[in-house]
C-alpha cells in the first residue's frame, strides 16, 4: 500500500490545520507556573469536557476499539456504568478538595495530609505508571504510522515515526503549557472521531446490506457463546477473558475510574482549569457521557468488520483476513485500512491515527512536568533561593516537557526492540499497566479522604505493596513461582481490587503523626 496524492494533500492540510491552532494559542505566553499548568483556572467547560475524552483514549482505542468489536460484543459498552459512578464519587469526594486546596498536582492534597515526602513519593509512583502506560501507547501509534507512511515495519521507519510524534507533540504545547494541550486535544479529538465515522459510513455502504439483515446476523450466537449485541454479561469470570462482565464493571472498572479521573495527573489537571469545582464537574460528566458513543462507534466498526471477513453467506471479501503485516500482528482495522481503504479516505485514517496518538502524547507531556517541577523541583528550588520569580518555573516547565518527551520517545523505542523477545500483548501491557501505581494511590487516596489514620511511613509503604501485590498477581510472575500456578490469568481489574484493598490497611495501619491535616467532609 503506498499514499496517494490524495492521501498526502489531507496529511498536510491536518497538519496546516495544526500549525494554524497552535500559533493562535500560542499567542498568549504563559506569565507565571499556574498559568502554564492550569491556564489560570479559565478554560472553557466544553473545550476541557473534549480535552479529557481525547486523553482517555488513545491510537490504542483508535486500533483497539474495533478489534473489540470484531471479536468481541457490546459488553464493554457497559463497563461506562463503572465509569459514570466513579465520575459521581470523583466529583463528591475529591474536585472539591482540589479547588479548596489550590492544587497545580493532585498529589498536594497527600502533602496537607500526610507531609511533603507522601507527596514526593505518590508523584513518583504515578510517573512511574505513565512512562510505561503512554511510552507503550506512543510505540503501537508508530507502528501503526510507520505502516501507514513506509509501508514498512523495520526499526528505522519506526524511530523516525517515534521521532516525528514527539517533535509535533512538543512544537504543539511546549509554549502555551496547558492551554495549547487543552485546545490541540479537542482538534485531535474531532478529527479522529470524524475519520471513524467516515470510515464506518464507507464500510456500511461497501457491504450494501440493510439494517434489517445486519442485525440479524449480529443476533446469532457465534460458536455456541453470546451474539454480539450482548450489552450486559453477568456471567461471573475472573480471568483476563472476564474483564468486561458486569461484575468487574461494577467494582474494579469503578476504582480504574476513580483513578484516572481523579488520581491521575494525566487526566485531573485538564479538570482543575476550569474556573471552579462545579465547573469542572460538568465538563468530567460531559467527558464520561460522551465516551459511549464515541467508544460505540470504534465497536460498529468492528461490528461490520466482522460481516466483511467472516460472513461470506452475507458478504464475499476480495482477499480474507489475515492478522500479520511483515511479520507484525495488526488488529483487523489496520489489515482493512491497509488493504482495502480508498484513496483520500486511507490519508484520513492516517490522520486519526496520528491525532489519537498525538491526544495522548501532548496530555502526558504536561501533566508529568507539572508532577516533576511544581511537586519535586519547586519546593527544592524555593528553599534553595527563595526569591524565584514566576518565570523561572515557567521555563522549568518548558524543559520539562522537553525531558519528559526524550523519556517517551526511548520508551517507544525499548518497546519495539522488547516486543522482538517477549511474547507478552503489548496492547494489554499499554492497558493494564496503570494498574500497578492505582493500586497504591487507590489505598493512600482513600485512607486520607475517609481516616484520621496513616502517616508518611504507611503512605510509602502502601505504595510499594500496591505495586507489589499487583505484580505478584500477573501471569509470568506466577509461572516463575510455580508452573501450576501459571493457568491463574486474573484480569486487571480484578487484580486491582486486591491490590487496593491490601494498600489501602496498609496505609490504615500507621498511626496519625503531624501534619495531620485531616479533611472533613465539607
Amino acid at each position: 500500500m503506498q499514499l496517494t496524492f490524495f492521501d498526502w494533500v489531507v496529511f498536510f492540510g491536518y497538519f496546516a490545520v495544526l500549525a494554524l491552532l497552535g500559533w493562535w494559542v500560542n499567542r498568549r505566553k504563559a506569565g507565571s507556573s499556574n498559568d502554564y499548568f492550569l491556564a489560570a483556572n479559565s478554560m472553557p467547560v466544553w473545550v476541557v469536557a473534549v480535552s479529557v475524552l481525547a486523553t482517555s483514549q488513545s491510537a490504542a482505542t483508535f486500533l483497539g476499539g474495533p478489534d473489540m468489536g470484531f471479536r468481541g460484543n457490546l459488553s464493554y459498552i457497559a463497563t461506562n456504568i463503572g465509569a459514570l459512578i466513579a465520575t459521581f464519587i470523583v466529583i463528591r469526594f475529591l474536585l472539591p478538595r482540589y479547588y479548596q486546596l489550590k492544587v497545580t498536582t493532585v498529589y498536594e492534597l497527600l502533602e496537607q495530609r500526610f507531609g511533603a515526602s507522601a507527596k514526593d513519593h505518590a508523584g513518583k509512583m504515578y510517573l512511574f505508571g505513565r512512562i510505561f502506560a503512554s511510552g507503550a501507547r506512543l510505540y503501537m501509534a508508530a507502528i501503526a504510522v510507520a505502516m501507514l507512511l513506509f509501508n514498512n515495519i523495520e526499526a528505522s521507519s519506526v524511530l523516525v515515526a517515534v521521532v516525528l510524534l514527539a517533535l509535533i507533540g512538543l512544537a504543539c504545547t511546549v509554549a502555551g503549557g496547558i492551554r495549547s494541550v487543552i485546545y490541540t486535544d479537542a482538534l485531535q479529538c474531532g478529527v479522529y472521531v470524524l475519520a471513524a465515522l467516515l470510515v464506518l459510513v464507507y464500510l456500511y455502504q461497501s457491504l450494501g446490506l440493510d439494517v434489517a439483515t445486519l442485525t440479524q446476523a449480529l443476533q446469532q450466537p457465534i460458536e455456541g457463546g453470546p451474539s454480539k449485541l450482548l450489552l450486559f454479561d453477568w456471567r461471573f469470570d475472573v480471568s483476563s477473558a472476564g474483564v468486561f462482565n458486569m461484575w468487574s464493571a461494577l467494582s474494579g472498572f469503578i476504582l480504574l475510574n476513580i483513578a484516572a479521573f481523579g488520581l491521575d495527573q494525566d487526566m485531573t489537571q485538564r479538570v482543575l482549569t476550569c474556573k471552579d469545582s462545579k465547573a469542572g464537574a460538568r465538563a468530567l460528566l460531559s467527558s464520561a457521557l460522551m465516551v459511549i458513543p464515541t467508544m460505540l462507534v470504534f465497536i460498529l466498526i468492528g461490528f461490520l468488520l466482522y460481516i466483511f471477513y467472516q460472513r461470506p453467506d452475507l458478504y464475499q471479501p476480495a482477499q480474507g483476513f489475515a492478522d500479520s503485516f511483515g511479520g507484525e500482528k495488526v488488529t483487523v482495522f489496520m489489515y482493512y485500512v491497509l488493504n482495502e481503504m480508498p484513496s483520500g479516505l486511507r490519508g484520513l485514517v492516517v490522520v486519526g491515527v496520528i491525532a489519537a496518538a498525538l491526544s495522548t502524547i501532548t496530555s502526558g507531556l504536561n501533566s508529568m512536568s507539572s508532577v516533576l517541577i511544581a511537586d519535586m523541583y519547586k519546593p527544592w528550588k524555593l528553599k534553595q533561593q527563595p526569591n524565584t520569580g514566576e518565570r523561572h518555573f515557567v521555563r522549568a516547565g518548558q524543559l520539562g516537557m522537553i525531558v519528559t518527551a526524550a523519556t517517551l520517545s526511548a520508551m517507544a523505542i525499548l518497546c519495539f526492540y522488547w516486543q522482538q523477545y517477549s511474547n507478552m500483548p503489548l496492547l494489554a501491557f499499554a492497558l493494564s499497566v496503570m494498574v500497578f501505581s492505582y493500586s497504591g494511590l487507590l489505598g493512600v487516596f482513600f485512607t486520607a479522604l475517609f481516616s484520621h489514620r496513616g502517616n508518611r511511613y504507611s503512605v510509602t509503604a502502601a505504595l510499594l505493596t500496591g505495586f507489589g501485590i499487583t505484580l505478584l498477581l500477573q501471569p509470568y510472575i506466577l509461572q516463575q513461582i510455580s508452573p501450576s500456578l501459571a493457568a491463574f490469568n486474573l484480569g486487571f481489574t480484578w487484580q486491582l481490587c486486591i491490590g487496593t484493598v491490601v494498600a489501602t490497611l496498609v496505609c490504615l495501619s500507621g498511626n496519625a503523626t503531624a501534619p495531620q491535616h485531616a479533611i472533613k467532609e465539607q
